[in-house]
């Protein structure tokens, strides 16, 4: 099976939508080739996602008429056949194709270009604003990416303080990729025109390294800059878009040295 019919069937699969031979040629492909695993279940993630970014809605009363519209102008014919193929065995999966193939009702592409074409105008109409929450819940953040780049340094370090409500903050860094992140469970509630401002503490003097808020009361934030051994990692609250003098006007809520 080509890879274009595997994501055809990996994507009709991950939204429950294949018929009962395309989902047994879907497992037949896995068994072939068991490093597909990885792709279909970041279909069936990435379904998942979509399902709970968008809100439920109800379709318009005249979506199946469009849709049958659509589909009868729509050309039903593979994009090229080998002179002298059977059509029917050209639409076929390429391992499902010739002497071998299982006797009966074959799959053809048919049955998931019907599906491609009617998720495609369900999703217009179902997604809308979604789209974009969905693509942020998809990306990684910057925090996320650096985190687990430092967590892959073999120089990585972690140290942890207990905040004054009980909360904890925990610094990661890697002195060879000179990044550092902050991950805090338990931040105190701030007000909206208030923002927590990062630091390094260095050889007393401080250095704004970005500034945050928090979902919650949980946060994964990277400080911007080259940090540097020695360095202690800080936080205070400041105006929102960070202190206006460039140094800190509170007091630190977290303070984690990194020596």
């Amino acid at each position: 099976m080509n890879e274009r019919d595997f994501d055809e069937l990996s994507a009709g699969h991950a939204l429950h939508a294949l018929s009962a031979e395309d989902e047994r040629a879907y497992q037949q492909a896995l068994a072939a080739r068991p490093d597909r695993q990885a792709h279909g279940r970041a279909d069936e993630t990435a379904a998942a996602l979509l399902s709970d970014a968008v809100a439920d809605e109800t379709p318009p009363a005249d979506l199946r008429a469009r849709l049958l519209a659509q589909i009868a102008t729509t050309p039903q014919t593979p994009d090229a056949v080998a002179p002298g193929a059977d059509a029917e065995e050209a639409l076929l999966p390429n391992d499902l194709a010739g002497p071998s193939a299982v006797t009966g009702p074959r799959p053809s592409r048919f049955g998931r270009a019907w599906f491609a074409l009617a998720a495609s105008i369900a999703l217009i109409v179902a997604v809308g604003a979604g789209v974009a929450v969905f693509s942020q819940q998809v990306q990684p953040s910057p925090a996320a990416v650096a985190l687990e780049r430092i967590e892959g340094a073999g120089d990585a370090q972690t140290a942890s303080t207990t905040l004054a409500d009980g909360g904890v903050a925990t610094a990661h860094w890697s002195p060879s990729l000179g990044e550092a992140v902050l991950v805090s469970d338990g931040l105190p509630e701030i007000p909206e025109d208030r923002a927590f401002e990062l630091w390094f503490i260095r050889d007393g003097t401080p250095i704004s390294a970005g500034v945050f808020t928090a979902e919650g009361d949980d946060a994964t934030a990277r400080l911007t800059g080259d940090m540097h051994a020695g360095d202690v990692i800080a936080v205070t609250i400041e105006q929102a878009g960070g202190s206006p003098t460039g140094d800190p006007t509170t007091d630190a809520i977290v303070a984690i040295p990194t020596a």
